[in-house]
Formats: C-alpha cells, structure tokens, sequence
C-alpha cells in the first residue's frame, strides 16, 4: 500500500510551494466499460496517438500554468505511479492520492485528497475527458463569480443531466432513462446541460463535504446547492470526447494528434 503523501518530482517547471490553481485528475476508476483494455491495465494509461490518457490530462492542466497536480489512484495503482516515476511527472509534481484499500468514486476521491490541496482554487478533471476547452476562461469565470464549483456543461444529448436555471445557477439533476428526478432549488425553468467531467472548485467546498467513505461528487453538488452558488460554464462547441470504451480511442485519436 502507497502512502497518500506521495510525491513525484519534475526535472522542469520547478514548484516554488503555493500555487494559486492545483489540479486533480480523476485516475482510480475500474474503467468496466474499457475492457479488455482494463483487464490488464489501467483506463489512464489507454493509449490516444502515443500518449496516454493520463499524460494528455497532464499536460493539459500545464497549458494554463497548472503543474502541482494529485492523481488518485486504485486500479492498477502501481502501474500509474510507475509511469509517473518514469517520466518524471510529465514534467508536473505529482501527489498520490491512494484509493487502493477501495475505489471511492468521484466525490470520496476528492474528500481523501483534501489534505493534498494547498490551493485555493483546484481545477478537476476525469482521466478519461479530453478537450479543447479553454481552461483559462474557466478559472476567470469561476474567481469572478466565486461559486463553490462551476461545472464545465454541453448541450449535447446524455441520459443524465444536470439541471440550471437561465442564470446558470445548479438547481437538479435529471435521469431521462429512470425518469428519476432531484431538485435542489427552485425554478421557473430548468435547462438540462451534459457534464463534461471538468469542474473548477473552490477549496472551502471540501469542508462543507458531509458524506463519508465512497460517494458521487453529484451527490454532493444537489446536497449543497439549495444553500450554495453552484454554476455551470456552457462550451458547447468545443472539441470534447469521453474516451469511455475502446471504439472511442479511435474517434479521440481523430480529434487530438
């Protein structure tokens, strides 16, 4: 078992301690629906034009200037910290956050890594997201809106939906499939949005986090958005995949070389 401590150096962009941004990507899950891929390894280190998963992240976060980085890991875990060793972060400080003893899904993934944040704004991100999207316009949203998470949103056609209002302000959540329904504030009307799995915290949000052990951060959203500003940044229009399931390496790998 890993220490959740754990750090993993880089010869470039050196860490200078506090930085203003701190990211986290999203690496424990099971990734069932990537098998047989999965059987053997690890979803993060799926592989898009020579690059896995988890390095295009990485470096992703680093075109905004995001280098202090803490990746939670399960699955395979010593394979991700291997690669992480290997090739020195990808150039970024990577801290551990280890999830071995059980997977603790979206939202105890994040409350376990809460002692890793030393920033004040902590930009999220599913290791299995790839994008275009302006990470920059995002985090200058989210600090002059000051939100306690805003939710990177697309129009496009899902089965779950996170509901707003015309004001972009989190009011619910919606299962077209169950029909099942939560409303946590309120509205004339409700505007379904699809997830993108990109969201910009702030880090006071982690000590209002009232569940224990494994849990959904979407849970955790529709508890605290009745008494809390949760808001929704729409870029629709960006490039954006869910690499998901082997078929959609294919389609990833036409849209980012």
């Amino acid at each position: 078992m890993m220490t959740d401590n754990k750090h993993i150096s880089a010869d470039k962009a050196p860490f200078s301690g506090k930085r203003a941004v701190q990211g986290m990507i999203f690496a424990a899950g099971l990734g069932t629906r990537f098998k047989p891929w999965t059987d053997k390894h690890p979803k993060a280190l799926a592989v898009v034009n020579g690059k896995s998963l988890l390095q295009r992240n990485i470096e992703f976060l680093q075109q905004y200037g995001i280098t202090n980085v803490v990746v939670n890991v399960h699955h395979f875990a010593d394979q991700i910290v291997d690669a992480l060793q290997q090739n020195k972060g990808w150039g970024s400080h990577i801290s551990i956050s280890d999830e071995t003893d059980m997977v603790l899904e979206t939202g105890g993934g994040l409350k376990k890594a809460e002692p890793l944040f030393t920033a004040d704004t902590i930009v999220v991100i599913n290791v299995d997201i790839l994008t275009d999207l302006d990470l920059g316009k995002v985090i200058a949203f989210h600090e002059q809106e000051r939100p306690l998470s805003t939710i990177a949103i697309t129009d496009r056609m899902t089965s779950r939906y996170f509901l707003f209002d015309g004001s972009d302000t989190l009011c619910g959540w919606r299962n077209t499939k169950t029909g099942e329904e939560r409303i946590a504030r309120p509205a004339t009307t409700y505007l379904p949005r699809a997830f993108s799995g990109i969201h910009v915290i702030s880090k006071k949000l982690l000590s209002l986090i009232r569940h224990q052990g494994k849990f959904s951060i979407v849970d955790t959203y529709l508890e605290l958005a009745a008494n809390h500003t949760i808001k929704g940044f729409d870029h629709s229009g960006s490039r954006f995949i869910d690499v998901g399931k082997p078929d959609s390496v294919a389609q990833a790998e036409l849209l980012f070389a």
